[in-house]
């Protein structure tokens, strides 16, 4: 197995397998719990971490949600996250890395013809050892930004 791209080192504590459980919330839907897996896996040898996440409804087997994207480094203490979801909706982000998270904002939201209108995006991640805790917040379908989603991962 090659290593991962040097450029990739501020990243390194987001790779791995991560599994856990959430909740979500937002004005125009019922609360809901759900099970999570996530994988970022680095491009062998590229300056890129590839991503890809799927949500069940928690309790039971019915799918909610799939994405995935890219991650790339953005210039000093930077980086870039690009994800489009089967929904039709595409999202790209600049962010900001810490020692142990990285906060990205989406730059555009772009929609297909049927998709849910999105207007913007947040997703904040941080790790400390094992586990990782996340939350987006999102605009949407005309309401103001806010906490969609948080969950806890467990490196498995």
């Amino acid at each position: 197995m090659s290593r991962a791209h040097p450029d990739l080192d501020s990243l390194a504590f987001l790779v791995g397998t991560w599994k856990g459980h959430g909740n979500g919330r937002y004005p125009t839907i019922e609360p809901f719990e759900y099970v999570e897996e996530a994988v970022f896996t680095p491009g062998p040898g590229k300056p890129f971490i590839a991503y890809r996440q799927r949500t069940r409804r928690a309790g039971g087997a019915e799918p909610l949600h799939s994405e995935s994207g890219y991650i790339r480094p953005g210039g000093p203490d930077g980086a870039e996250l690009v994800i489009a979801q089967p929904t039709g909706i595409v999202e790209i982000h600049t962010g900001e890395i810490g020692r142990d998270e990285v906060c990205f904002r989406s730059k555009d939201v772009r929609l297909s013809p049927t998709a849910v209108e999105v207007a913007r995006v947040e997703r904040s991640i941080r790790v400390v050892g094992d586990t990782m805790r996340y939350r987006l917040s999102m605009a949407a379908v005309g309401q103001p930004l806010q906490v969609h989603l948080e969950a806890e991962l467990t490196r498995v």
